[in-house]
């Protein structure tokens, strides 16, 4: 696992594509319980080079119902994106992932996490990435009928800011979901 994290830290396959470069950002052990694939790092992570260190990530902490130092506790929780590095900015926002990463990365980082007992699919790249298997539908659709996926994954939005709006519209995510999530992270954690 040492050996990957470290080849992962020095990829530059898509350098030229990378307004600010690359630095990829990944955290893991081989003993993580649960995996979180979000999309790539922001600006504010690619600058610190601390996967979720935003306001993205406080909002994720508090869904899962963690603290900061359980979050980043790598024997916990694995922090892997769909794409490794910042991919830069868009007309209205960052750039989506860049496509190379979880075809190269992945498939080995899952195989080198033994302990894994939910992996936590967030949006709508790493969803359409990973539930090949399941039927084609909507983000907001999968997120509500988000027991279809366990007991593998958990399906979640973005926690964005920028998506306060999606949460206003769907009361349900609050009410439903979270403390379901917050209850199966609660039960894999307390395990010894």
């Amino acid at each position: 696992m040492k050996n990957l994290l470290e080849e992962i830290k020095q990829c530059t396959l898509c350098k030229e594509h990378l307004q600010l470069g690359p630095r990829p950002i990944v955290h893991a052990t081989s003993k993580s319980k649960i995996i979180i694939i979000g999309q790539a790092p922001g600006l504010a992570v690619h600058n610190s080079g601390i996967p979720w260190n935003d306001k993205s990530g406080e909002n994720l902490r508090n869904w899962l119902g963690v603290e900061k130092q359980e979050f980043y506790d790598t024997s916990k929780f694995a922090l892997t994106p769909m794409g490794f590095c910042y991919p830069g900015k868009g007309k209205s926002g960052d750039l989506p992932p860049r496509k190379e990463c979880a075809p190269l990365w992945h498939e080995a980082l899952l195989q080198e996490i033994k302990s894994v007992e939910l992996i936590i699919l967030i949006g709508a790249y790493a969803q359409n990435y990973y539930l090949t298997n399941f039927p084609k539908t909507t983000l907001t659709k999968r997120v509500f009928e988000f027991e279809n996926y366990l007991p593998t994954y958990f399906v979640l939005p973005h926690p964005s800011p920028r998506n306060n709006i999606w949460q206003t519209k769907n009361k349900w995510f609050a009410t439903i979901v979270l403390p379901q999530l917050k209850k199966e992270i609660s039960k894999i954690l307390k395990k010894k």
